[in-house]
């Protein structure tokens, strides 16, 4: 059985005490004092949650008294009941005794017990936010410990690293421009077709930059008209339009300190331009309906896919905005100019899709690569993603086949001659695979057979690149580990 809650009643009238006594010791331990002395005396030998005392008494008056039990037992709550009003006596029980209520005599039962109901409740939640603080402090090592492994966690997904790509992949030049770029507080704009990543290689430039303990906040400047636009990025005051009902942060303040990637940057008008060429330029903005301004310190990384500099002579776009965004201007290649990298990334994107719908699968039947190889993917890696979940879902065997590919991407497949017919090396399939095996042998020689390693370095798992290496023939080298480094 929960203990009932402790008050303590100070009053020099017995009549008084109990009268106080019956209409509370329903609800509460009631202890009794006939001045500050006998009640100090109580509270050295019991815990009290909450003191009533009156106001006026012969040797000590209320508010003295409870200025006491503020010093010597801050955590007990404090009111003062009267049948006199001197706001001098409030004032003084408010500002040097913190008393929690002043009540006046003649007092209601049911008001007097809910005033001290509340008291107590005040006390209980007092002593548990005590608890926690402890327990936090206690806890802070731990936490901080969780956080920055969290982090950590992040930053490696998001390592450039992680980029699936094969050894002659165009898109290692662009690895390597956005690895320099990275370590450089400038703005940097991503231009290719969508689909091709270039939210991924934003947060790559994030989390390779000194800013990655910071925010890395994303808008898409396409899907919104320039007023919502202007509040999501500036944020707004209550009232500054219709719909506003309250005070909104904008996403420049959310990623003080950070970055912000601005998806889609092309599609905004050259109003809205003006207005983040201020930001870009001085630092500050101004939210919506507000006359101060606010600094912030932001690292903008913009994308398109529209020819921005085109854009620029044709006048849709200012042509300050463009060098301000372009300090470093990063081409992403689609997905049709990097062939050789398709069988990396459907294997990857495979195993990671595959894990995700809980549909173990060995890897794709003959042929499937060569169908994806040949194909323009005009929708770019995004396009390749949608294509290899919608053939998991629509496959029972242990391997996808070329019956579960979209009509167009079968019908992509480049036609064998009768003479090639003779060699399968001499078609793209022997191609595809004579450059994987090469790229796996490469990989298992540089990290000395460590499968792991070799694994990680091709965006794999174990498992998947030991398939791989079973379907395509290769060896494993024997390894030459050092003491200590395990498979």
């Amino acid at each position: 059985m929960t203990p009932l809650p402790t008050v303590l009643v100070v009053d020099d009238e017995v009549r008084s005490q109990e009268s106080l006594r019956r209409t509370l010791e329903e609800d509460f331990q009631v202890f009794t004092a006939s001045g500050a002395a006998e009640a100090r005396a109580i509270m050295e030998r019991e815990t009290i949650q909450v003191v009533l005392t009156d106001q006026r008494m012969p040797d000590v008056s209320g508010v003295a008294f409870l200025k006491e039990v503020r010093r010597d037992w801050p955590d007990a709550v404090r009111i003062i009941i009267s049948g006199y009003t001197d706001s001098e006596d409030i004032i003084t029980g408010i500002n040097e005794a913190g008393i929690y209520q002043y009540l006046l005599k003649p007092w209601h039962p049911e008001q007097l017990l809910l005033t001290l109901k509340r008291a107590a409740e005040l006390y209980r939640l007092q002593l548990e936010n005590c608890q926690l603080a402890v327990e936090l402090r206690a806890a802070e090592p731990l936490l901080r410990g969780r956080v920055e492994t969290s982090r950590q966690r992040v930053k490696a997904a998001f390592a450039l690293s992680n980029i699936v790509r094969a050894a002659d992949s165009p898109m290692n030049v662009v690895c390597e421009q956005v690895q320099r770029a990275a370590r450089y507080d400038v703005s940097i704009l991503l231009q290719g077709e969508s689909g091709t990543g270039k939210e991924l290689l934003a947060r790559a430039i994030h989390y390779a930059s000194g800013r990655a303990d910071k925010a890395f906040v994303v808008e898409n400047c396409g899907a919104l008209p320039d007023t919502l636009l202007e509040s999501e990025l500036f944020g707004h005051k209550r009232g500054a339009f219709t719909g506003a009902y309250e005070e909104r942060i904008g996403l420049f303040q959310q990623a003080d300190g950070g970055s912000l990637f601005l998806d889609e940057i092309g599609e905004t008008s050259p109003a809205f331009q003006v207005k983040l060429l201020r930001v870009l330029q001085e630092g500050e903005f101004r939210p919506l309906g507000s006359s101060r301004s606010q600094t912030v310190d932001v690292r903008v990384i913009a994308a398109t896919n529209r020819d921005l500099e085109a854009e620029v002579q044709a006048g849709r776009f200012r042509g300050d905005l463009y060098y301000r965004l372009a300090t470093v201007p990063l081409r992403v290649p689609a997905l049709r100019e990097r062939p050789m990298d398709i069988p990396l990334l459907a294997a990857s994107i495979l195993e990671r899709a595959a894990a995700g719908l809980g549909r173990p699968v060995r890897g794709f039947a003959p042929g499937v690569l060569e169908h994806l190889a040949a194909y323009a993917w005009p929708g770019n890696v995004r396009e390749l993603m949608n294509e290899i979940q919608r053939m998991l879902v629509l496959s029972d065997g242990p391997y996808l086949g070329a019956e579960q590919l979209a009509p167009p991407i079968r019908q992509a497949s480049p036609t064998r001659t009768a003479a090639a017919g003779a060699d399968e090396n001499t078609g793209l399939r022997g191609q595809v695979d004579a450059l994987e095996i090469k790229l796996l042998q490469e990989t298992l020689a540089r990290h000395r057979g460590n499968i792991s390693r070799a694994a990680q370095e091709l965006g794999l798992s174990r498992l998947g690149l030991r398939s791989k290496m079973q379907r395509l023939g290769v060896e494993r080298p024997a390894r030459q580990d050092k003491v200590g480094e395990h498979d």
